[in-house]
This record gives C-alpha cells, structure tokens and sequence, in this order.
C-alpha cells in the first residue's frame, strides 16, 4: 500500500504571529486542539476548497517554549503553494513586511520565509506571467 500524504508539521515561536503570516498566504484554521497534559497547541490551517486535510500546515505550540531547537528551521525544506497572481502576493506579503528572499523575477516562483524562517516556494498557477518590474530586477535577500 501506498503511503498518504497527511500534511506538514512545522513548530512556531508565536503561534498567532506565524497564523497571521498563512492567512497572509490564503490560509484559514481549519481545527485546533489544546493539550494541557502536553502543554501545546495544534491548528491545522488549510487553503479554501481543500477542509478535508490533504493539503494541511500543522503549527504546533509548545508553552513552554523550544529550547534546544535550531534557530533555522529549515531541517524538512519547505512548503509549496500555488498561487493564482504571484506578482500581486508578493507584494501584498511585502507591503506587511515580509521579505521576498527570492523575488518571482521569472513570473513562476518566489520564496519568502515565515516569522520562524520555514521556507515557502510560491508556484504561479498555469503559465508563468511576464516578467515585470520591480521583480524583474530584484536581487535575491538572504537564503531560502
């Protein structure tokens, strides 16, 4: 048997910071769940149209903190989300912000990084759109 996909596990630092940053994405919580005996917080965000799972981000709160975590959080590499202008979200995600480490100079593919530095690779949907300024021009920030 195959495996299933299930979804993506990352651990924040500021829960609401980092449920502010997917919403900017196009995310909404689909479902939560508090765990006193834990002492952590599941929320499951998902893109609109896919509330069955299958496309989830599980942001996982410890209260009491992560020490002991690497300050980079890049050990799983990163999550991918197509998008249907990828110009217009770019900037929205800079206008609140967010840094585009690697700008979408091409029309297809940018990646921006989320308040706990998990790399995120933003795919325009269908064909690339025509390169354009500022992107066009724009070095990239940082690694992703």
């Amino acid at each position: 048997m195959a495996p299933e996909y299930l979804h993506t596990m990352v651990r924040v630092k500021d829960l609401e910071k980092s449920m502010e940053f997917f919403s900017m994405l196009g995310l909404k919580e689909r479902t939560r769940s508090e765990n006193e005996k834990g002492r952590f917080t599941l929320v499951f965000m998902c893109p609109p149209g896919q509330e069955d799972g299958r496309a989830d981000v599980e942001l996982t709160y410890n209260w009491d903190g992560d020490e002991g975590l690497p300050d980079d959080s890049r050990h799983f590499g990163h999550l991918a989300y197509r998008v249907d202008d990828i110009y217009a979200l770019c900037q929205e995600l800079m206008d609140s912000g967010v840094t585009i480490n690697r700008p979408p100079r091409d029309g297809h593919m940018a990646f921006v990084r989320s308040p706990d530095n998990v790399s995120i690779e933003l795919l325009q949907k269908g064909e690339a759109k025509e390169p354009q300024e500022p992107w066009a021009s724009m070095e990239n920030t940082g690694h992703w």
